[in-house]
This record gives C-alpha cells, structure tokens and sequence, in this order.
C-alpha cells in the first residue's frame, strides 16, 4: 500500500504548495486528519466485503449497479490520470542529471519512457512487479525519512517567508492548499483495491491501510515542513525538484542532491509500478460484473495478467501527459487537482455506503460505543471528501464532471449489449407468479380463479392439504401447468429451503414426490417442500 502511496508526487508536493506559504502545511495536518478517517472507513468495509474492486466493490454493494459504475468509471481515471502527475514530478528529477534546460519535447518523451517502463513490468507478470515494488518502496523512504528527520535540524525560519501568500482568506488557503496535498494520499485505497490477491485480507488489508497512512501523515509532513524550511520560499515556488536543492543547500555542493534525485527516480517508478496494476485491476473487477467492456476481464499468460487494462491505461496516460506539457505552464497542479477529484468522488461513494450500512444493520452487530465510534468516522469521511471537491475549483470541478459524465454512453453501451432496462437492470428477476405482458398473450386468456374456501388456513399455501378441509386449487393456474405461485411468508419460514436450482415439474407418474413451488422470497433457485409445509403445520 505504502509503495503506491508515496510515489514522486511527494517529491514535487513541497513546489506546488509554495505559492500558499507556509498555511499550507496546516492544510497538510487538516488533509491528514481526513486521509485517516477514510482509511478506517476503507479497513472497516475491507472487513465487511471482501474481495478485488475496492471503492466499486462497495458502491455496487450498497447503491446498485449504476452507482458501483460510476466509482469504477472514476477511480479508473483516478488511475491513469493519476499516473501522468507521477511521470510529471518523476521527470522533474529525472532533468536533473539530463534535458537541463527543460525542453518541453524532451521532458515529454522521458516522461513516456517512464510511463511505459512499469507496463512492460507489469505484462511480465505479478511475481516481477511485487518484487520490483519491494525494492522500490525501500530505497524511496531513504530520502523521506533523512528530510523528516535530520532536515529538521538545518531549518532557517527566514525561509519560510510570509504565512499566508495565497491572497485568498485563511480558510479560503487551506481549502485550496488541502485539495494539493490530498494527492499524496490518493492510494491509501490501493490494498482494498486489490484484496483478492492479498493473503488473509480479513487481516491484513485494514492493517496496512491503516497503519500505511498513518506512516505516511508522518513522513509527509515532517518532510515538507523540512523542505519549507531550508529553501528559501521565492525559490521553491520555481523549484522542479525542492527535495535535491533542499539537500544541497543543507550539505554544500550537488552531491547529496543527487542522491536525493536519484532516490526520488526510484520512487517514482515503484509508484507507477504499482499504480499500473491498479489501473487494470478496478475495472478488471468490474468487467467481470459486466459493468466494464469486457475486453477488461480477459486474462494473459501464466499469470493471469490483465492486458489490456495495463495497455489501455498506459496510452491514456501517455495522451494526457503530452497534452497538458503543450497545453498547460503548471502542469503537475492541473493533473493533480482532476486525479484527486475523481478519486474523491469514489472516496465519497464509500464512506457513504459504510454509514448507510451502519445506520440500518449496525445495531444488529456492533455495540453502542463501536457504533457511535464507527458512524462518527464515516460521516468525517464524508464530510472530508465533499470539502476536498469544494477546494479543487471551478475549473477542475467543470473537468472533473464532465469526465465522469462521459462514463454514460460507455454504461448505455453495455447495458445494450446485455438487453437490460430499467428495473432488470440490478439482475434481479422478475417476482415469479407475476407474468410479463408479453407471456399472456403467448399464452392465451388467463385461467378464472375458482374461489377459496373461507375455512382454509391462511397459513397454508393453496393447493394443499390442512386440517380444515381439502385442498384448495391453486388460483389462475391450469391443473396442468407447471406451478409457479408465490408463497406466504408464514409458510416460507416453515419450509425446508434448499440454495440449489431446481426445475421442479408437476407430479406426475414419471416424476414421483411432492410437487416444489419457486419461492420469490427465497433468493435464486429456492424451492420448497409443499409436503414439508402440511407436516409442519399439522404438527
């Protein structure tokens, strides 16, 4: 989880939120704060449902299809979008040693050699991508952890300059800062994302999201705050790599800043890395449900390596990469601000359907105080995503939404292709005994219904035997057709039901036993023993 958190944005975090001053780093804590409470919003539901998909996984589990959708459309974007302002902050370090002078071709072409490294990796295979994701993650807490902890010491408070630069109100800085500094967080999902290949992830997955971002609030803020206070903030502000000149300007010289950019390459990497394989893995999970094209669920290779989600990320990535070097002066902010709005609208998704389950099942299985402790940290959580998209701004909100609202031709599309509409589209059948239209007039005029004995037991399903008279026939339904009716709850609950289906005919010579009813209450293939039901009652 670590490894697809701390990636080269970090490294470049320190530039992006200079031209708020140092209120920024308040904005820092505020963001920690948040990213921990959706972390053990992400522990909890990783707990409660299990499996790949993560943000989708539960937004289908607790809104429907269409909701579970529009997270996996999001995050998706998340993912590559996301990736393109790692290789941004990655060639910043990478020009410190070649393309000096930042020629914007250049920086572009490094920037899809470091786009496409991590997806050969990654088609090679799961065993070559954790193990280069270990390696990686080791050698980038190097230079973190020496900024948060000796950095502290050569601090220069002259540096910091003003408190507020912004020239917007105090809260109107933070709000606008936090926004920034929640991309060093985005990925604090990634083990729920991909818990299906995780070892006891009943365990091991809120272990690691929990205590990931709680490494990582620490590292983060001690190391920016370090950063602040050894270059001087006219110079961060321009700065393309803060880390390397705050650890020349702590050492002397360049050698030490090129240890710290060599470390931040490294970084980078391992986070596209492991970023790459999270592109494909949401929608793998969703493909599968048939809410991704389907192209996305097809595995490769002995490894069973998603193709195609690798490739088609990789090239979304690459497009928008070079777009906004040609397009935009601050490139690494713009991509920044639409990634954190796309994953915050997942964030959202799945901090809400944590309290709507909570809120109605809740007291069924947790104690008052875990109750009351679980539902306040879901509604921070909700509280955090929404401030987060307010502080993005008008423009990345226009962008933002709009991306997302592209995600519906794609769901029209599928849902087509499965001949789906409307209430069929949860993949819930239609109540048996209820006849579509289209089935009556196949079928011909309907069958009158004989009347009912007013001494039946009304506990007791028509149709069969009870202590106070002979059977009643089974109202609109031919001596001869198939019984299909619904069933009393009363009687349901009396019934042996079996999870297994069964396309039970009428009783007949040659199919001897007590005839089985489909039960709409019982879930798919439910049937029930009519002749248990008699005895049950009789008893």
């Amino acid at each position: 989880m670590i490894g697809s958190v701390i990636g080269t944005g970090v490294f470049a975090l320190p530039s992006a939120l200079a031209p708020y001053g140092p209120i920024s780093l308040v904005a820092f804590v505020v963001v920690s704060v948040g990213a921990l409470a959706l972390a053990l919003t992400f522990g909890a539901l990783s707990k409660r449902v299990p499996g790949s998909g993560g943000p989708y996984v539960y937004a289908r589990q607790a809104f429907g299809e269409f909701a579970g959708f529009l997270n996996a459309w999001s995050y998706w974007i998340t993912a590559w979008a996301g990736n393109a302002a790692i290789v941004v902050a990655w060639v910043g370090y990478v020009e410190v040693f070649v393309n000096t002078g930042h020629r914007v071709w250049a920086s572009v072409l490094i920037a899809l050699v470091g786009l496409w490294i991590p997806a050969a990796i990654n088609l090679s295979g799961a065993k070559n991508t954790g193990a280069f994701q270990v390696v990686t993650t080791v050698l980038k807490f190097i230079p973190l952890v020496f900024m948060a902890t000796v950095g502290l010491v050569f601090i220069d408070p002259d540096n910091f300059g003003a408190f507020n630069t912004s020239g917007q109100s105090a809260s109107g800085a933070i709000s606008a800062a936090a926004a920034i500094a929640l991309f060093s967080y985005i990925g604090l999902e990634a083990a729920s994302v991909v818990a299906g290949r995780v070892r006891e992830p009943g365990r091991n997955v809120p272990r690691a999201t929990v205590y990931g971002t709680v490494a990582c609030a620490v590292i983060y803020i001690l190391g920016t705050l370090a950063v602040f206070g050894t270059v001087s903030h006219g110079r961060l502000g321009a700065s393309t790599a803060p880390f390397t000149d705050a650890a020349n300007n702590i050492f002397g010289g360049t050698w030490a800043g090129d240890a710290v950019a060599v470390a931040a390459i490294v970084s980078g990497i391992g986070a596209l890395n492991g970023w790459t394989l999270i592109c494909a893995e949401m929608p793998y999970a969703a493909a599968r449900d048939g809410l991704f094209p389907g192209a996305f669920a097809k595995l490769r290779g002995p490894g069973g390596v998603p193709v195609f989600g690798i490739l088609a990320s990789t090239v979304l990535a690459s497009l928008i990469t070079v777009f906004s070097y040609t397009r935009f002066e601050d490139v690494f902010t713009k991509i920044v601000l639409l990634s954190v709005l796309t994953a915050v609208i997942p964030y959202l998704f799945s901090a809400a359907a944590q309290l709507y389950w909570l809120l109605v099942r809740g007291r069924d299985t947790l104690s008052g105080g875990r109750l009351a402790r679980d539902i306040t940290v879901s509604a921070l959580a909700m509280v955090f995503s929404y401030w987060s998209i307010q502080g993005s701004g008008y423009q990345t909100v226009y962008y933002g939404l709009f991306v997302l609202l592209l995600g519906l031709p794609v769901y029209i599309w599928l849902k087509r292709d499965r001949g789906e509409f409307g209430e069929d589209a949860g993949g819930r059948p239609e109540p048996a005994g209820i006849p579509h239209p289209d089935d009556a007039r196949e079928a011909g005029p309907a069958v009158p219904s004989p009347a009912v004995s007013p001494d039946a037991d009304p506990t007791v399903p028509a149709g069969v035997a009870s202590d106070a008279g002979p059977a009643v026939p089974r109202p609109g339904v031919a001596s001869d057709a198939t019984p299909v009716v619904p069933v009393p709850v009363a009687a349901c609950e009396a019934a042996a039901v079996r999870e297994t289906p069964v396309e039970s005919p009428a009783r007949t010579p040659e199919a001897p036993g007590p005839a089985r009813h489909t039960v709409p209450d019982g879930g798919p293939g439910a049937v029930v023993d009519f002749a248990e039901i008699a005895r049950h009652h009789h008893d």
